[in-house]
Parts: C-alpha cells; structure tokens; sequence
C-alpha cells in the first residue's frame, strides 16, 4: 500500500477545485510533520494517472488550472451531458456566452470595449458572468473615465477544463472581406 498516495488521492478527491502541487505539498508536510519532497509526490501523482487510465475507472486524473482533480473520462460524456441538460437552469444565456467569449479573447477588455463588439448593452451580462465567477476586474484602464477592465477568472479556467488561455480554439480568421451580394471573389 503506497501511504503517501492513497493521501494524495484523497487531497485532490476532497478539493473543491483543481488542487495545486505547492498546496498539496503544504497539507502533505503538515499532516507528516516532515517536509515532503516534491518528486515524491509528482511520482505518486503519476501512479495515480496511470492507475485511473484503467478502464475500470469512469473518471481519470486530470491536470486543469494549473492543479491536480478528478473529472470523468469522455467515454461517459453522453450520460453526463443528459444529467447536465436536465439541470441547466443555470446554464449562460446566448448573451452571457458571447460576452463572455469577447471578455476571453480580447481581455484585458472594458465593458465600452465589449460592446462595440457585441453592439448592444452588456451590463446584465457582465454582470452575470461576475456573480458566477467567470470573470474578474482585474484594474482601471488608462483611457478617459478610466472604465473597469475585465479578464477570465480560474473558474473559468476550471468551468471550461483548460489550464492556459492559449489552450482556448483559435478563431478563424475574419480579416478577410466577405463577399456581399452581387460581387464574386476577386481574382
């Protein structure tokens, strides 16, 4: 029986959101009374994965947000996804979404900003998206009024399962002019 593992597993088992080396290292030492080396828990983290890659397992050890937690294997997205459907009462508004991809992808960003995207007003939306969690001000901007600029928060890193912004799909490309009616591509 590996000790320092099946502790492992249950720190990142009981942790509400994806629980980072340095924070486990820290419950580890304290719960020993010993400093714990850190290649010693990465080791353990790995056996970890690997014993959840197992197909006996319906969810596997992920690293999200720059820490360590348990999710279920796509295998089971279907059954999941029914489960998520039936609860989605809490889901974001088509609103909710758009700004918040504005807010993903062009952050830092003011709310001024993200309407002239957008076209319309986006204080609910904002908003909204600030109660959840997904994004935070993160300073004033140096334009006149000096408007609050907004950014994706780690819940958002968590909510969407990826551990850098560069890790977001690439949006295709609409520098190029659309064709309007009447007019072929040129040549």
């Amino acid at each position: 029986m590996d000790f320092l593992q099946n502790h492992i597993e249950a720190l990142i088992f009981c942790s509400p959101s994806p629980i980072k080396l340095v924070e486990l290292k820290s419950c580890l030492s304290e719960m020993f009374n010993a400093d714990v080396p850190e290649d010693d828990i990465v080791g353990a983290i790995q056996r970890l994965t690997d014993k959840y890659l197992h197909e006996d397992f319906s969810f596997q050890l992920n690293k999200s947000a720059g820490g360590y937690q348990f999710l279920t294997k796509p295998a089971y997205q279907a059954s999941i996804g029914i489960m998520l459907k039936q609860q989605s009462k809490k889901r974001l508004s088509t609103s909710a979404m758009e700004t918040l991809s504005i807010i993903a992808y062009k952050q830092p960003v003011s709310k001024t900003e993200v309407e002239t995207i957008r076209g319309v007003n986006c204080d609910y939306a904002v908003q909204k998206l600030l109660e959840k969690g997904l994004v935070e001000i993160q300073g004033k901007g140096e334009t006149v009024g000096r408007p609050l600029i907004y950014g994706t928060s780690p819940k958002f890193m968590e909510y969407f399962g990826i551990s850098e912004l560069n890790e977001l799909p690439t949006p295709k490309d609409f520098s190029q002019e659309v064709n309007t009616i009447g007019e072929g591509p040129e040549n």
